[in-house]
C-alpha cells in the first residue's frame, strides 16, 4: 500500500461526517480509559465499604485479563457482526458490566462485574484501532491514530478528578453509574455514523483462535500471582510457565492454519515483528507508572491528589508526542524510532537517580525537577506510538488486515500487564514489601533504571521497523 498521499491536516480530520466520525471512535477508547482511572482511585472507598482487601489487586488483574480477551476477540467480531453492530455490542457489555459494579453487594460480585467490564471495554479497544483502517482513507490514519492515544491522555487527567469527588463524597457507587451515560452517548454516535453499505464486514470470516487468546489471559493470572510472592523460586516458576505459554502460543501460529497474530510477528527481521516489539517494549517501560505515586507520597511526602497529577506527566507526554509528530514525513519518522525510545530511556534514568533521593524535596524543595523526566518518558513513547500503529497497517499481508490492528490493543495490554506483574517482582525483590523508607527507596532505583533498558532494547531491534512499507515509498520527499 502505497503512502505517497499528503498526511491529511487535522482541519481535514475534523471537519463535516470525519469529525463526528472520528470522536465516535475516540468515544470506545474514552469510556474504557476513563473507568480504569476511575476504579484507580475509589478502590480505596471500596475496600472499606464491601472488605475484601485480599482482592484490591485482582480488581485490575481481572480487568486487564478481559480486556485483552475482549481486543483479541474484536478481529472475529467484525467479521460476523460488521463494525456498528460489533460496537453497539461491546457497549452493550461494557454497560452491563459498570452497573453491576454499581449495584454490587460483595467484593466477589464486584470482580465479576469487573471482569464483564473489562471484555467491553476490550472490545471497544481493538474495535478503535481496526475501525481506522476501515472509516478513514490512509492519509488520515496518522492523525486519526494520534487523537485515539491521546484519549488516554485525557482519560488520566479526568479519570482521577471524577473519582476523587465521589470518593471524597463516600458515593463511590456513582463513579461506576457515571460512565453509563457516557457510553449511551457514543452508542448514538455510533449508531448514526457508522453507517455502511454491509456495515463493514469482512469478505472472509475470522475463525477466532479461542484457546490461544484463553491461554494469553491465563499467562497474565500466573504472572500477576508471581508478582504477589517472595519466594524466588516461586517466581522463576511463573516466568518459566509464561514463557511457556507464549512460546508454545507462537509455535502453533507458524505452523497452524488459525494464528492469533499476523504473519511476520514473530521475526524481529521483518517490519511487522519489529514494530510490534516497539509497541510492546515501550508499553512495559511507561507502567512503571503504577508504583510512581507512591513513592512520590511515601519518599517525598507529597499528598497523594498531587502525586495523581504528578503521575499524570506521563500520559500528558504522550498526548503531547502524539499530536506533535503524528504528521511527519517517513524520513522524519524513521529518526524518531531512534531518538524518541532513547529520550524515555534517559528519562526514566534520570527518575531512578531523583525519586529515591529524599533530600531533593526535604531539603533542596526541588520535587518540581521530576516534572520534567515524568513528561519526558510518556513524550518519547507519544512521538513514535502514530508511525508505529499506521506501519502496522501498511506491513500487514492482504487478508490480515483485521488480526494485525486489533493485535495492536491486544499487545499493547498484554505488554502492560506483563510489565505491572514485572514490576511487582522487581520492587518485591528490593523491599517494597517491608513498608519501610528504604524499602521504598531501593524499589524506586531498581524498577526505574531496569525498566530504563526496555527503550533500549527496542532501538536495537528496530531496524526492520524502520524500513516498513519502503518498497511502495517514493524515494525523497519532493
Amino acid at each position: 500500500m502505497s503512502t505517497s498521499q499528503q498526511t491529511a491536516s487535522w482541519s481535514e480530520l475534523f471537519s463535516g461526517k470525519n469529525g463526528i466520525r472520528a470522536v465516535a471512535l475516540c468515544g470506545g477508547v474514552v469510556v474504557h480509559a476513563i473507568n480504569v482511572y476511575i476504579v484507580t482511585t475509589i478502590m480505596p472507598s471500596v475496600v472499606q465499604d464491601l472488605g475484601g482487601l485480599e482482592y484490591y489487586a485482582w480488581n485490575t488483574t481481572l480487568f486487564i485479563a478481559a480486556s485483552i480477551l475482549g481486543s483479541a476477540l474484536s478481529s472475529s467480531a467484525i467479521g460476523r457482526l460488521g463494525l456498528r453492530s460489533s460496537y453497539l455490542s461491546a457497549i452493550l457489555i461494557f454497560i452491563l458490566g459498570s452497573m453491576g459494579a454499581a449495584m454490587t453487594p460483595s467484593m466477589t460480585l464486584l470482580l465479576v462485574a469487573r471482569t464483564i467490564q473489562g471484555l467491553g471495554g476490550g472490545l471497544l479497544l481493538g474495535l478503535s484501532f481496526a475501525s481506522v483502517r476501515m472509516v478513514f482513507a490512509p492519509r488520515f490514519w496518522p492523525r486519526t491514530m494520534a487523537l485515539i492515544s491521546s484519549m488516554w491522555g485525557v482519560a488520566t487527567l479526568a479519570g482521577p478528578a471524577v473519582g476523587g469527588i465521589f470518593a471524597e463524597s463516600g458515593a463511590w457507587r456513582l463513579a461506576f453509574w457515571s460512565t453509563v451515560p457516557v457510553a449511551v452517548g457514543v452508542a448514538l454516535l455510533v449508531n448514526s455514523q457508522l453507517k455502511t453499505k454491509q456495515e463493514q464486514r469482512e469478505s472472509r470470516l475470522v475463525q477466532t483462535p479461542i484457546l490461544k487468546i484463553v491461554l494469553l489471559t491465563l499467562s497474565v493470572l500466573v504472572l500477576s500471582f508471581g508478582s504477589l510472592t517472595t519466594s524466588w523460586p516461586l517466581m522463576m516458576l511463573c516466568l518459566v510457565v509464561v514463557v511457556s505459554i507464549i512460546y508454545g502460543i507462537a509455535r502453533d501460529d507458524l505452523n497452524g492454519n488459525n494464528p492469533l497474530f499476523p504473519s511476520g510477528t514473530y521475526s524481529l527481521k521483518q517490519p511487522l515483528g519489529s514494530l510490534y516489539a516497539g509497541i510492546g517494549l515501550m508499553s512495559i517501560g511507561v507502567t512503571s507508572e503504577v508504583f510512581i505515586p507512591y513513592f512520590l507520597q511515601h519518599i517525598h511526602g507529597i499528598r497523594p491528589f498531587a502525586a495523581g497529577y504528578m503521575t499524570a506527566l506521563m500520559s500528558a507526554g504522550w498526548t503531547t508526542g502524539s499530536i506533535l509528530m503524528s504528521g511527519r514525513s517517513r524520513q522524519f519518522a524513521n529518526k524518531l524510532l531512534i531518538i524518541s525510545p532513547l529520550l524515555s530511556a534517559l528519562c526514566l534514568a534520570i527518575l531512578g537517580v531523583l525519586m529515591p533521593w529524599q533530600a531533593l524535596s526535604l531539603h533542596h524543595h526541588m520535587t518540581w525537577v521530576m516534572f520534567i523526566p515524568l513528561f519526558g518518558v510518556g513524550l518519547g513513547v507519544g512521538m513514535i506510538w502514530p508511525h508505529l500503529s499506521t506501519r502496522v497497517f501498511l506491513s500487514t499481508q492482504p487478508g490480515q488486515e483485521n488480526m494485525a490492528s486489533a493485535a495492536i490493543t491486544t499487545l499493547q495490554m498484554y505488554a502492560m500487564s506483563i510489565g505491572a506483574a514485572l514490576a511487582g517482582m522487581i520492587t518485591t525483590a528490593a523491599g517494597f514489601n517491608t513498608g519501610t523508607l528504604a524499602g521504598a527507596q531501593r524499589s524506586a532505583s531498581w524498577l526505574l533504571l531496569c525498566f530504563a533498558l526496555m527503550p533500549i532494547i527496542f532501538v536495537c531491534v528496530s531496524k526492520a521497523a524502520r524500513q516498513a512499507g519502503q518498497p511502495t515509498e517514493p524515494p525523497a520527499d519532493a
